[in-house]
């Protein structure tokens, strides 16, 4: 059964419109589209890999060496700005999207 991914059919085929903090080759990094934080971004590899642990061989070190540089760099600016932030990821029934994600947060939830 084919499940609807966000990530690959919305955000990266561009039919849902983001607002980009930054881009690397393999990464994107934008602005939550319905935040749960007063500060939300959003980092995520430009290829389907399902989790942080699921076996995909392009779930490698250089892919996720490649995230963390990007969402070090969101979350430190996010801390000068903010004061604070929180490096969010989930796995198996927590994790609602089956695209591997991070979550870069900070302020008051919202929702």
């Amino acid at each position: 059964m084919m499940t609807h991914d966000f990530y690959c059919d919305e955000v990266l085929n561009g039919h849902t419109q983001v607002k980009k903090v930054m881009e690397t080759e393999n990464v994107l990094a934008y602005h939550h589209t319905r935040p749960s934080y007063e500060h939300h971004i959003v980092v995520i590899p430009k290829i389907h890999v399902q989790s942080l642990i699921s076996d995909e061989k392009e779930n490698d070190e250089s892919l996720l060496l490649e995230l963390m540089k990007v969402i070090k760099k969101i979350a430190a600016e996010m801390t000068a700005t903010t004061g604070a932030a929180k490096i969010i990821t989930n796995l198996g029934e927590y994790q609602d999207s089956k695209h591997f994600h991070w979550h870069v947060v900070s302020g008051k939830k919202i929702r």
